[in-house]
């Protein structure tokens, strides 16, 4: 029998799944569960997002995104952070970044970022995701905006999410 402990023992593969989540959607749900299923570890980073105008703020962000992965099992952490993703996956050694892409034009613009990461960290993989079919017209914009104007959002969003959409102001 050998003792040894595996390769991912000593170096669990971990990704991160950044965005701001505002707020996670089934689309969002999706890919961070597909993730769970190539990466020993997941960690959904809730960006601060000083330069957006945010519904929720960020804890509420964090807990919405806790909840709706509460089943996903254990090696699916939700932390806040701040500043450069490149510098976040460095602290929680992380060897990919996830980006879901949902159309050409979010490929544009994380391919774009995607190469610039690279320069900041090599070390760091990015990985592209696809949402499944039916949840890629999905985003937090429009369900924001729907939310906002009465509309149902089941759907779109977990159970406990919707819950916590009731009309309310965005956050300054």
């Amino acid at each position: 029998m050998n003792s040894e402990p595996s390769p991912t023992a000593r170096n669990p593969r971990i990704a991160v799944y950044s965005g701001t989540f505002d707020p996670l959607t089934l689309g969002h749900e999706d890919v961070a569960r597909r993730t769970a299923l190539l990466f020993d570890e997941v960690i959904i980073a809730v960006a601060v997002a000083h330069h957006k105008k945010t519904r929720f703020s960020l804890r509420e962000r964090m807990d919405m995104a806790a909840e709706a992965m509460a089943s996903a099992g254990g090696h699916i952490r939700v932390l806040p952070f701040e500043g450069l993703i490149m510098d976040f996956c460095r602290q929680q050694g992380a060897c990919a970044v996830v980006r879901g892409v949902r159309n050409l034009t979010d490929f544009d613009y994380e391919a774009q970022m995607a190469a610039m990461n690279r320069k900041l960290n090599p070390a760091v993989e990015t990985v592209f995701l696809l949402p499944q079919a039916e949840l890629q017209c999905i985003s937090s914009t429009l369900v924001r905006e729907i939310s906002t104007l009465g509309g149902d959002v089941s759907q779109m969003v977990s159970p406990a999410v919707a819950q916590r959409l009731a009309p309310r102001p965005l956050q300054v």
